[in-house]
């Protein structure tokens, strides 16, 4: 008898736990959406070391066309690989530019 309460004590922890980890989860973590990430300047420090602008002049080269853009293709400032939590402007560019292979 005092194995059946020990499992069904069990599965109700288990079960339990299972629904509080899965509903905190959806009440803690809130999701960043790129609107509301901040625009890379061009004074930071990271996009100074790898020369980051945003207006190219290097026709053609510009964050648009580089493999480590992310996001809607029609967007003015898109997240970046490169800048994790910061939007840099697609026609801009930085050092660290990958065309995007044809």
């Amino acid at each position: 008898m005092k194995n059946q309460s020990s499992r069904r004590r069990f599965l109700q922890l288990t079960v339990g736990g299972v629904i509080g980890l899965s509903i905190g989860s959806k009440l803690l973590v809130k999701p960043v959406h790129a609107a509301e990430l901040p625009h890379l300047s061009i004074d930071d420090p990271q996009a100074k070391a790898l020369s980051y602008v945003n207006e190219s002049t290097k026709g053609g080269s510009n964050c648009n066309s580089c493999m480590l853009i992310e996001g809607d293709a029609s967007a003015a400032w898109r997240p970046c690989k490169i800048f994790p939590g910061k939007l840099v402007n697609a026609k801009g560019w930085c050092s660290a530019y990958a065309p995007k292979p044809a």
